[in-house]
């Protein structure tokens, strides 16, 4: 029996989700944009989605404009703060998703815009008194900062971070994206600008997720083409799919409570029994600890012959994590962020272990029935 433990990846989607949408891929296949009743069939879909999705996140249905996922998202926030919103410096960190840190230094590549970027303190924390420095001078700029690693699970404090943005005039996007639905949001009371939205990350399809907008933010579209989403992300929208996100959104709130205590539950049981069976275990940037990301556990396995294939064994095994730094080997770079915060060990091998809602005890003993037999040999 397969063990699925990469949910920080992707998860499965919920049977209520696929339920949602099988409706309107039969019924509702008219082009939004269309003035026939067909078109308004699927239209009404869609912003009663986004109305779904406001209410949950208690912002006004207009701030969120639908996507092809978190990717899509987080460049359109930092074009749009380039663009349209006068921005000369993008303050980010080397540990963000790649879907960051490219697309700031392409614009420092090809324009100029200035790029700067902020240290992490040896627990892989962000620095927030260098981060004060960096926006006490220069231009006008936009800080990046991801609410939770997707690694190693280091969260910053959103409200923190963002009211230092706005004592210095700067604005702010989150990549909200590995904690969208996994903890509550209240865009009303928290001072961020951009916040960025996956739906393959809380049991909704993949394709499809959102960019939310402050309000006074006026942004352009980087797809040219149509004006679908008030003219601000041309392309015919994914209509069953956005209907799949809201699903997936209301199913994860109206449980949140009951899922954050099952999700920890399986964790904390990861964790013991891995200490259990190692004397050298390490968990990287204290990814075990009640403040991180409850849903990843990034883990450094003590040197081990088979260490290079780790990964692969495990999988033999039908146990599915990810690799969170170089195999031994050193046939890969591995992991950016275990090497920028200087968690990068060449004689040992790092795992992701990442936990959803369908995961079960059972399957975590399973788990750590398969570590024992890859790792046979080193002992407690």
């Amino acid at each position: 029996m397969t063990v699925y433990l990469d949910n920080a990846a992707t998860t499965a989607m919920a049977p209520e989700v696929l339920e949602a949408m099988w409706p309107v891929m039969h019924h509702a296949y008219g082009n939004p944009s269309s003035s026939h009743a067909i078109g308004r069939r699927s239209r009404v879909q869609v912003e009663q989605s986004r109305r779904s999705i406001a209410k949950g996140l208690n912002c006004h249905p207009s701030q969120l404009i639908f996507t092809s996922g978190g990717t899509e998202a987080d460049n359109l926030a930092l074009n749009a703060a380039v663009i349209d919103l006068g921005c000369k410096r993008i303050i980010t960190s080397e540990a963000e998703h790649s879907a960051v840190i490219k697309t700031a230094e392409r614009w420092n590549e090809r324009t100029g815009v200035e790029l700067a970027v902020v240290r992490h303190l040896p627990d892989g924390q962000v620095d927030l008194a260098h981060l004060e420095e960096l926006l006490a001078n220069g231009p006008k700029t936009i800080v990046s900062l991801m609410h939770a690693n997707n690694e190693v699970g280091v969260m910053i404090d959103l409200e923190r971070v963002g009211a230092l943005c706005k004592t210095h005039g700067a604005l702010f996007h989150s990549d909200t994206v590995q904690t969208m639905c996994h903890y509550r949001f209240d865009l009303q009371a928290l001072p961020v600008d951009f916040i960025t939205c996956a739906g393959h990350k809380f049991h909704g399809p993949k394709g499809v997720g959102f960019l939310y907008v402050a309000p006074g933010l006026k942004i352009t579209s980087v797809i040219a083409g149509g004006g679908q989403e008030r003219s601000m992300r041309g392309g015919t929208e994914n209509v069953h799919s956005i209907v799949g996100l809201a699903k997936a959104m209301e199913l994860a709130f109206s449980e949140l409570e009951e899922h954050q205590e099952h999700i920890r539950g399986l964790k904390r049981r990861m964790v013991e029994g891995l200490r259990a069976r190692f004397a050298d275990i390490r968990f990287n940037a204290d990814s075990d600890k009640d403040d991180r990301l409850y849903t990843v556990l990034n883990v450094s396995f003590p040197p081990h012959p088979k260490s290079g294939m780790a990964l692969f064994l495990l999988d033999l095994e039908g146990v599915c994590c990810s690799s969170g730094s170089a195999c031994s080997s050193g046939a890969t770079l591995g992991s950016h962020v275990l090497r920028t915060l200087g968690f990068h060990d060449p004689t040992r091998v790092s795992l992701r272990f990442s936990f959803g809602r369908y995961n079960t005890e059972a399957e975590i003993d399973r788990a750590l029935e398969a570590v024992d037999r890859v790792f046979a040999g080193v002992t407690a």
